[in-house]
């Protein structure tokens, strides 16, 4: 009869034990993982609604003109289809005669998650049609960036 030596008992035990401890903190950490990215790319998919929600807001107001938004739309309610769920407010603040409007958007998911966004909307004449608002001297915007990149250079 052949004996064994005693110090190799146990050994696949051992060995089957820490192969399944190593097993379940790598699963557990996989599980971990892919339920942040989820919730990752739903909060990602919540502001990509809410910031075209804003642009939405915030377009009709440079296209209406601030004074008329206030007179054909209300500044507060719930967003329109594709968004029942969504509630938004509209916010128009006016200077003097002459001066830009401060304007802020905002929007508020179902789940109470706010996202807002605020602008400027130069004076017009909203009197005149969109097409007639144009700036009297066009904008450079190349020279104008060359400027600035000049300017920070020195």
């Amino acid at each position: 009869m052949v004996k064994r030596p005693t110090a190799r008992r146990g050994f696949a035990l051992l060995d089957a034990i820490l192969g399944g401890t190593l097993l379940a903190v790598g699963l557990a950490g996989v599980v971990t993982l892919s339920q942040r990215s989820l919730v990752m790319l739903q909060r990602g998919e919540q502001e990509a609604m809410a910031a075209a929600m804003l642009d939405a807001l915030l377009a009709g107001v440079v296209t209406e003109g601030p004074t008329a938004y206030t007179q054909v739309r209300e500044p507060a309610g719930r967003m329109p289809a594709p968004w029942p769920d969504w509630e938004y407010t509209v916010e128009i603040r006016g200077g003097a005669v002459g001066d830009p409007t401060d304007v802020m958007a905002m929007v508020r998911s179902p789940q109470g998650v706010e996202f807002r966004c605020a602008t400027r909307v130069a004076p017009h004449d909203e009197n005149l049609p969109p097409d007639e608002r144009s700036p009297e001297k066009p904008v450079d915007r190349a020279t104008r960036f060359d400027e600035k990149e000049n300017a920070g250079a020195k």
